[in-house]
């Protein structure tokens, strides 16, 4: 049986994921009054794009979860930094890339693949790929692509509103150092939460369950995703 401490974490993770489903519709959207300002911007807006970028971070739970999954049984700031770069090397590319290209990526594919990712960070935190497959694939390798993949969800999201190219590479580099402060804010808290727990006996039992939802939660972004492809 779980402690109370380990029920009440459950708990939480369980209503965490029930709310993902009710705001799904909106937290990789944008409200009404940054569409405006998209739809009608002109030339340089560094801190508005700057600010934009760190709210999209903070509200896109696909990102950080997977971004927890990857932090969650680092114990060192260094391996910490090192695949947080990683993941940022990634997305920044494809980012920068997807957007400057004009490269047109289906929105639901992608954000499926990020969900997948979701769910790869659960099954291997929970020993998945050693128990049938015998060993772990590269933890960094992994990281990376699909941190592609991750910038390419972002470069969807912003090619929605055909950006005018006045101020375009500005604008792209503001958004994404937006994205980057906004993924520090949110992995500090994820870290003091995890570190907490860590030095409390119930953490491998925590540990169980939080990527046990982890998984879930990759598995119901996927579902809403398809959903949506197959029904568009």
């Amino acid at each position: 049986m779980f402690s109370s401490s380990n029920r009440l974490a459950v708990i939480v993770m369980v209503l965490c994921l029930v709310g993902l489903s009710a705001f799904d519709a909106v937290a990789h959207g944008v409200d009404e009054s940054t569409r405006l300002f998209l739809l009608n911007n002109t030339g340089v807006q560094f801190f508005a794009f700057m600010y934009i970028g760190a709210k999209h971070m903070v509200t896109g739970y696909d990102h950080l979860l997977f971004l927890a999954g990857v932090i969650f049984f680092l114990y060192k700031s260094r391996d910490i930094l090192l695949y947080v770069s990683m993941f940022t090397l990634g997305h920044s590319l494809t980012l920068l890339f997807g957007v400057l290209s004009d490269i047109q990526v289906n929105a639901y594919i992608i954000d499926a693949i990020i969900g997948f990712s979701v769910v790869y960070k659960g099954f291997d935190n929970l020993g998945g790929f050693k128990r049938t497959l015998g060993f772990s694939p590269n933890a960094k390798v992994a990281v990376l692509i699909f941190g592609l993949f991750h910038g390419f969800g972002l470069a969807t999201k912003l090619q929605e509103f055909q950006l005018p190219q006045d101020g375009l590479l500005a604008n792209l580099i503001a958004f994404n150092l937006g994205v980057e402060l906004g993924q520090f804010a949110a992995l500090t808290i994820i870290l003091l939460v995890i570190s907490f727990w860590r030095k409390h006996h119930s953490f491998q039992q925590f540990s169980t369950a939080s990527n046990t939802l982890l998984m879930s939660a990759g598995f119901m972004l996927i579902g809403f995703q398809l959903t949506g492809y197959f029904t568009s």
